[in-house]
């Protein structure tokens, strides 16, 4: 393996949902030929499955299940959601996406599925969310439950997730219950989106398109994040973002207009050519 990001021609792959599958299939037999001994992961988890979304199923209800609620159970709820909203397949496919593009540690199709438990965690959020538009709420919540234990992040079955969501190592991730994520948002850990208080009703942030969310960051309350704005690590931000902003600060204020189409798939954490003695650092 290399240190070099993903070829585009890989990338192009997660575009096409058959070729994204039959090149997982690849990797993981390469897997398996340098190192036997993780046949029952690649097998029993990619190989033995027939689809991408059976493999993604398969692998999160595992993480999830546990004594009170074994993962078949869970594999079988993920597996109704998905037969009554086939565009959480389209999801699954575009999140894999998200990660080969977006984290250069990131080699290969297979990674996200097997390891990466930011892409657990979203999933995970996907079936809680169908499940609380179903009624079912006490099952959502034991998603959300499980979810926070065995993947540290708790998001709220009612959040609302877009596609193309790049989650970056998902501990300390929170998210309340009216919060909504639109596409193609990098979200990094320590991140969350909140409330101020006690108050009811829409009380969470609402991130727009693109929008990259560095390390640490809190955004709280009703508030809207512009599209293609950036998040400084850190950043606690109380007041709505304009789209195509530089945020950061304690508390956050705009700093800069983002010159980037894309923060979101660029991922530059760096606030160049800022005068960072400027920012107000409230203690």
């Amino acid at each position: 393996m290399t240190d070099a990001r993903p070829s585009e021609e890989l990338s192009a792959l997660c575009a096409k949902s058959d070729a994204m599958w039959a090149h997982m299939r690849q990797e993981a037999e390469d897997a398996l030929r340098l190192d036997p001994s993780l046949a029952p992961l690649l097998i029993g988890e990619l190989l033995n499955r027939h689809s991408l979304e059976e493999a993604v199923i398969h692998r999160v209800s595992g993480r999830l299940g546990a004594s009170a609620m074994d993962a078949a159970a869970i594999a079988d709820a993920f597996l109704a959601a998905l037969a009554s909203d086939p565009p959480i397949g389209e999801a699954f496919r575009a999140d894999v996406a998200a990660c080969v593009e977006r984290d250069p540690a990131c080699q290969r199709l297979i990674e996200p599925l097997l390891y990466f438990k930011g892409y657990h965690a979203i999933q995970a959020s996907r079936l809680a969310h169908a499940l609380w538009r179903a009624g079912k709420r006490d099952f959502a919540f034991y998603i959300q439950s499980r979810t926070s234990d065995a993947l540290a992040a708790d998001i709220h079955p009612a959040a609302r997730f877009g596609k193309g969501i790049f989650l970056d190592h998902a501990t300390g991730f929170v998210v309340g219950e009216t919060a909504v994520v639109d596409d193609d948002v990098s979200i990094l850990h320590g991140v969350t989106l909140g409330g101020t208080g006690k108050v009811a009703g829409d009380r969470h942030p609402k991130i727009r398109r693109g929008v990259m969310i560095g390390a640490d960051s809190k955004i709280l309350g009703n508030i809207e994040i512009g599209a293609c704005s950036r998040i400084a690590a850190g950043s606690v931000v109380l007041q709505a973002v304009p789209a195509n902003s530089v945020v950061a600060g304690v508390p956050a204020k705009v700093v800069g207009v983002e010159t980037s189409a894309q923060p979101a798939r660029d991922m530059d954490q760096i606030l160049r050519g800022l005068a960072y003695d400027s920012f107000d650092y409230v203690i």
